[in-house]
């Protein structure tokens, strides 16, 4: 009986162990997870959805701590010193998701990239800009063609418009 409860002590140890591993390695804060679309952590959730912006998304994690819902995105690419504006902006969906679905505006929400974690705050600039960015892409989805923004050979290369683009960067194949 006592080796017994001594299996179960040592288990529970490793479980611990290995829970708190899978946490850190996806810069989870503490709290419950109550939204996964991931896998690992069992069937996939319904997307959020807004139904004034027209807005769906699913966030990677949304863990519920003190009483706040917070959004956690996690990404593969690297970063340097801060994160990508679009994954911010994509942080800034998942906040005001969360406000529509859950009736509780996140003060914050987290990007995680492989060698760094930012606690991005859910601020009202950063939701304006959000809706500017938002109002901004509604009035160019009616447009026959939209000048590109950037220089970035990479971008060309990964937009699914690429096959349709007049501008693209990425070089003709022959």
């Amino acid at each position: 009986m006592l080796y017994l409860a001594f299996f179960v002590f040592l288990a529970a140890i490793v479980l611990f162990w290995v829970s708190q591993r899978q946490r850190q390695s996806t810069a989870m804060p503490p709290g419950k997870v109550i939204y996964a679309d991931t896998r690992k952590w069992g069937a996939v959730e319904n997307p959020l959805y807004d139904a004034v912006l027209k807005l769906t998304g699913k966030p990677d994690y949304l863990v519920e701590h003190g009483g706040e819902i917070i959004p956690v995105e996690v990404k593969s690419s690297k970063v340097r010193n801060e994160p990508y504006d679009a994954h911010v902006f994509q942080l800034a969906v998942y906040c005001k998701l969360v406000e529509t679905e859950y009736r509780r505006r996140p003060s914050y929400g987290i990007l995680h990239y492989p060698q760094k974690t930012f606690r991005i705050d859910y601020t009202e600039e950063l939701e304006d800009s959000l809706l500017d960015v938002l109002a901004d892409m509604r009035r160019d989805e009616f447009r026959t063609s939209v000048p590109r923004d950037h220089q970035v050979l990479a971008r060309c290369a990964k937009c699914g418009y690429r096959a349709k683009c007049d501008q693209s960067l990425e070089p003709e194949k022959s």
